[in-house]
């Protein structure tokens, strides 16, 4: 283990860490809000209320905090990383937030590490699937494995690679998501949930998201005009439930799209 490492950030996840991995006197944390020390005592990790206090000796970093304080939370951190000391920036923002962050760490002489971290953290503790990149991958991989992480995998040596995935994987996963708030709140308005998700339940195609996204473009590129015409029946439907279609007024876009994309390779060949 190493003899000392940090966490950056004691929200949800630094505290679901520090809690998991029963880390004692080995972890410090710092977080920009006073008032999550007592968390961090309770989890045995040793509060520090300013970040060089929290760095100072430390070769491993793992910074949790918002999106929002991601970049911040990196530049924050070159004025006392040690060098050669890892930062792990755990954080789900856009490649190329880790890029700028990763520029600035290793300018101040440390060692950056682009980590994804690809589902809840609660209740998936030390167990929660974790993707790395950038060129001390490797080293990253090992230090969190002697920590207690258990489910580790390095996917390039790039940074920006890690959290690619995560973005682009979070288009389908948090768009299903709203696309199942805009269904239900509408189904509801109309008094038909049950029967909506039963029909759901009866024509869900049980597949790899392999075989499903081919099967997805296949239908969008053979059929996206009639597709699209439908859907706009489904925003006259929505607004006259009060169901403000945001998700369904997008899906017309991108189904005339693929149909005029389809056309257009037709065309060319």
């Amino acid at each position: 283990m190493p003899t000392q490492f940090t966490l950056i950030g004691f929200g949800e996840a630094g505290s679901t860490f520090a809690r998991a991995g029963a880390w004692g006197g080995d972890a410090r944390a710092h977080d920009v809000d006073p008032h999550r020390m007592p968390a961090m005592e309770q989890s045995g990790v040793t509060p520090c209320r300013e970040p060089q206090d929290a760095l100072a000796g430390s070769d491993l970093v793992l910074s949790l905090v918002t999106a929002g304080q991601a970049l911040a939370a990196a530049k924050e951190a070159c004025a006392s990383i040690e060098t050669d000391a890892i930062f792990c920036d755990m954080n789900s923002v856009a490649p190329q937030t880790k890029r700028e962050a990763g520029k600035a760490i290793q300018q101040a002489g440390g060692r950056y590490v682009d980590v994804a971290v690809l589902a809840p953290v609660d209740p998936a503790g030390l167990n929660v699937p974790l993707l790395l990149s950038g060129e001390d991958g490797a080293q990253a991989s090992d230090r969190l494995a002697r920590i207690g992480f258990t489910n580790i995998r390095v996917v390039g040596d790039r940074i920006g690679q890690a959290s690619a995935i995560k973005m682009i994987r979070s288009v389908m996963v948090k768009g299903l998501e709203a696309l199942s708030d805009e269904m239900i709140a509408a189904a509801q308005a109309a008094g038909v949930a049950e029967e909506v998700l039963a029909s759901l339940d009866a024509s869900w195609r049980e597949e790899s998201w392999r075989d499903r996204v081919a099967y997805n473009l296949e239908r969008m590129e053979t059929h996206g005009i009639r597709r699209a015409e439908e859907m706009e029946q489904a925003v006259l439907t929505l607004r006259d439930l009060g169901v403000y279609p945001l998700m369904t007024q997008a899906t017309i876009v991108r189904q005339r799209a693929a149909a005029h994309r389809s056309d257009e390779e037709g065309n060319a060949r």
